[in-house]
């Protein structure tokens, strides 16, 4: 059974409603009837239902069971303007602006999410990362006890006796740009939760550098060894270990020769990169290259479920992150 269907397996055993808010892209159209085909989420999609409906039956897909709220003929529309004027109205909202702003689809499903109506929104095939992340911040904030709003990939490999056969977190490979040693703390920290929710797994923590042990000196490696010393403080119990080159952090062989002693023993299957340009070209070379499945970038720290799509992906890819997004909601 391969990641993905175990997700799927674990989703329907306590059912969630997920909002796809983009019912203009047919990909969505496809993904949502492929969940409701396959039966592990209930779904509601956000837009004009005869438009999308037409959508549909011209692209041959089926949406029996799919709920198509459109937020104009909402009956909870002046309930859920009133909400999010008053989540926003010393940020200078008024009830006109709150109004006029819940039209937009991904705004009215957050709150819909916010108002426990559903359990968790996934959007991002044709919106950027930053429509999808500045409503869910704006209305959802983020989780008890977490500093930072961070994202992570789920790297499944295939063919691969490295990671947790195969599957890796990579963070943060979506977000945040430059972290700083405590942030990047808190993104590892984030990570190891995310993988041990996903995979059911013992998370074991690799900081990633150029450098292993002080081969190198810079501000850059300067940075993940503090990050480092700053996890284990804050997680004594967590397997973890840095500053670590790639192959230092996943292959034992060379883990035994350029880290010895080191407790992650070249068995790390939760990556923390020291900056987006790393994680970012990183996620994007084991997909390309390795031809590995990449779910994300998926979102941590916010207060209920929210994940964004790569723009490139396909409906497959839709159906995998709403399972991801079920498990979230199960735990949360």
């Amino acid at each position: 059974m391969t990641f993905i269907e175990k997700l799927k397996e674990k989703a329907k055993k306590d059912i969630k409603t997920i909002i796809l808010p983009e019912s203009e892209d047919v990909r969505v159209l496809k993904a949502a009837s492929k969940v409701m085909e396959e039966g592990f989420a209930k779904i509601i999609l956000i837009g004009d239902k005869n438009e999308t409906l037409k959508r549909a039956n011209e692209n041959d897909i089926s949406l029996a069971g799919i709920k198509i709220i459109n937020p104009k003929a909402s009956e909870k529309f002046e309930e859920y303007a009133n909400s999010f004027y008053e989540l926003r109205k010393a940020k200078g909202m008024t009830l006109e602006k709150a109004r006029e702003t819940l039209l937009e689809p991904i705004y009215f499903g957050m709150m819909m999410v916010k108002q426990g109506d559903s359990d968790g929104l996934v959007s991002g095939a044709c919106h950027s990362t930053a429509n999808t992340l500045r409503p869910a911040l704006q209305i959802l904030k983020t989780a008890p006890g977490t500093k930072l709003v961070s994202a992570f990939f789920a790297m499944v490999v295939p063919n691969c006796e490295y990671g947790e056969n195969g599957v890796f977190i990579f963070g943060d490979s979506g977000l945040v740009e430059n972290p700083t040693a405590e942030e990047l703390s808190e993104i590892a920290i984030s990570s190891s939760k995310s993988f041990h929710q996903l995979t059911g797994a013992d998370p074991k923590v690799a900081m990633l550098s150029y450098s292993t042990y002080g081969s190198a000196h810079s501000e850059l490696t300067e940075k993940v060894i503090e990050a480092t010393k700053l996890l284990k403080e804050k997680e004594p119990n967590l397997i973890c270990d840095g500053e670590l080159q790639l192959d230092a952090a996943i292959v034992p062989e060379v883990a035994n020769s350029k880290a010895p002693g080191s407790p992650v023993q070249g068995k790390a299957n939760t990556l923390i990169f020291p900056d987006l340009n790393a994680g970012n070209i990183g996620y994007k070379l084991v997909q390309r290259l390795a031809k590995a499945e990449a779910y994300g970038p998926l979102c941590q720290g916010i207060a209920k479920p929210v994940n964004d799509l790569s723009r490139g992906c396909n409906s497959d890819d839709i159906v995998g992150v709403v399972a991801i997004t079920c498990v979230q909601a199960q735990t949360m």
